[in-house]
């Protein structure tokens, strides 16, 4: 059997997350789908991340095996034509069998935009805010999530996992122009945690005492301690590290 592994960017805009689900449109069921036109065989595309509605990638990764040794080039360049146009190939390899997108991976990391001002050219990409946010100050909140903690209060209640404990490597922000862009790597992420930080970060922003509305989240370990969880067409998994 062959493992080979796809970097795959996409507009999640139209589909309801990377995951297959029965009545509604993924990212996974549609390259699925491509990939069986072209080969012929049914194949199990496993992914590194399961992005939520609306939710974009940059740089998600799955995996899948196949009985043929493909011609990667000339494969990839038939996946992308058989692909809507929302959803592009960037990069296919052959990997070690053992190799698991999801399992294997190291680091994850996201991006989130928000920007202040309305334009129909960020629209579908960005969360639009117009009050003020400056990002030195964003950058001193974010510095509470650093580490191994408990991100209970920051995951969708109705979740399979049990343990939410997650290690942050970075969380910081930057502008460039009308755009404030937010970077956050961790070991792991849960379920609609990235944009639960962002909206509890903004929230603790206009607090008086943003550091101990912060750390009381964390205390509390219940989802309803934390802010209302940002817009998903703002989000993007931006990298997988292996």
């Amino acid at each position: 059997m062959f493992n080979n592994k796809l970097t795959i960017q996409y507009d999640g805009t139209n589909y309801a997350g990377w995951q297959i689900q029965e009545n509604a449109p993924s990212i996974q069921a549609v390259i699925s789908n491509s990939i069986k036109q072209i080969l012929q065989e049914d194949i199990n595309l496993l992914g590194a991340g399961r992005t939520d509605a609306g939710v974009h990638a940059l740089g998600q990764v799955a995996n899948f095996t196949v009985s043929q040794k493909l011609d990667l080039f000339k494969f990839k360049y038939s996946l992308n034509s058989v692909l809507p146009k929302d959803i592009s190939i960037a990069n296919i390899e052959t990997v070690e069998e053992n190799f698991h997108s999801r399992f294997s991976a190291k680091r994850r990391s996201y991006i989130y935009l928000i920007s202040s001002q309305k334009s129909p050219f960020f629209e579908r990409y960005s969360y639009t805010y117009f009050s003020e946010l400056n990002p030195e100050k964003l950058n001193e909140l974010s510095s509470t999530l650093i580490g191994i903690k408990d991100f209970t209060s920051f995951s969708k209640i109705n979740t399979e996992v049990q343990n939410k404990i997650c290690e942050i490597f970075e969380a910081r922000w930057r502008r460039q122009k009308n755009l404030l862009i937010f970077y956050i790597e961790a070991n792991r992420f849960l379920y609609g945690m990235v944009r639960a930080i962002v909206g509890s970060l903004i929230k603790a922003y206009s607090s008086e005492d943003g550091d101990s509305y912060l750390k009381n989240i964390f205390i509390q370990n219940d989802r309803s301690a934390a802010a209302d969880a940002v817009p998903a067409k703002g989000l993007f998994l931006y990298k997988v590290k292996y």
